[in-house]
């Protein structure tokens, strides 16, 4: 009958020791791996998780509260909060078909963003007088002078014209957007039908991120101006009166630190 309570003997298994030995260094680099990069991205002034190898290049963002840890998958990027499905929306998070020029195939749309919607007002109400105005020519005796055909041919030519500012103004707001990609930040300035242009810059050229918000109506109904300073050729990214940009200046400097995270852990494309 063997002695299995003698403590002389060698241990049944010595494998066990050599199994925790080779563990303990996988668990000193990444200490050492998270010290690097909490002194690498202390100057962005944010709290920085724990690295967890999650095994999946697919997913390294999530969005809860501003803070991106995981890349949502298709079905649960619907959940999140900001995220929209309208066309016209002017704020949302990982939304749905979103292309542009010169994406790269890997390239991940985070943030779409336009004007808020209460920026148009003074458009609208412009619009609303050029419409209603016709109904008071008759109150002027030049206009009652002219031939029935010529008071019908002004009134024409008036609406054509009310018809294209609405179409300019309106195509002006809803072209000229913002866009936040895992990559890079976008500036899209619609300036006509056969006019635009476009401003980028990488996220690792980001060296500050400033968010004005002044007057009561911006502060109730909280948009504002998200400032960006570049070491790109243009040195000065501005999205303009967008919603949310206390969650949009979030957004950037947790990307920061995640391009930041890439670049120790040679992830960067």
């Amino acid at each position: 009958m063997p002695d299995i309570f003698n403590s002389n003997r060698p241990s049944i298994n010595p494998s066990l020791k050599e199994s925790k030995s080779e563990t303990s260094p996988s668990t000193e680099a990444r200490g050492t791996l998270n010290r690097r990069l909490r002194q690498k991205v202390s100057s962005l002034g944010s709290f920085i998780p724990e690295y967890k190898n999650s095994g999946n290049s697919e997913t390294s963002l999530k969005a809860q509260d501003g803070l991106l840890l995981k890349f949502p998958k298709e079905q649960e990027r619907h959940k999140l909060h900001g995220h929209n499905h309208s066309p016209l929306a002017s704020y949302s998070f990982y939304p749905d078909h979103v292309n542009f020029i010169n994406q790269d195939p890997e390239e991940k749309v985070i943030l779409f963003l336009r004007k808020h919607p209460i920026t148009n007002w003074r458009w609208m109400l412009i619009s609303f007088l050029m419409i209603i105005a016709p109904s008071l020519l008759p109150f002027f005796s030049f206009f009652m002078s002219l031939p029935e055909s010529f008071q019908l041919i002004l009134i024409i030519v008036w609406y054509l014209l009310t018809t294209a500012f609405v179409l300019e103004e309106f195509l002006s707001w809803f072209f000229n957007v913002n866009i936040i990609t895992d990559e890079r930040i976008i500036e899209v300035d619609f300036h006509n039908l056969i006019y635009r242009e476009m401003t980028d810059a990488n996220i690792d050229q980001i060296q500050d991120v400033t968010v004005e918000i002044g007057g009561s109506l911006r502060t109730f109904l909280h948009f504002g101006n998200v400032v960006i300073q570049t070491a790109a050729e243009v040195p000065k990214i501005t999205f303009e009166a967008v919603p949310q940009p206390d969650r949009v200046a979030r957004v950037l400097r947790e990307l920061r630190i995640e391009e930041e995270r890439e670049k120790l852990e040679g992830r960067v494309r």
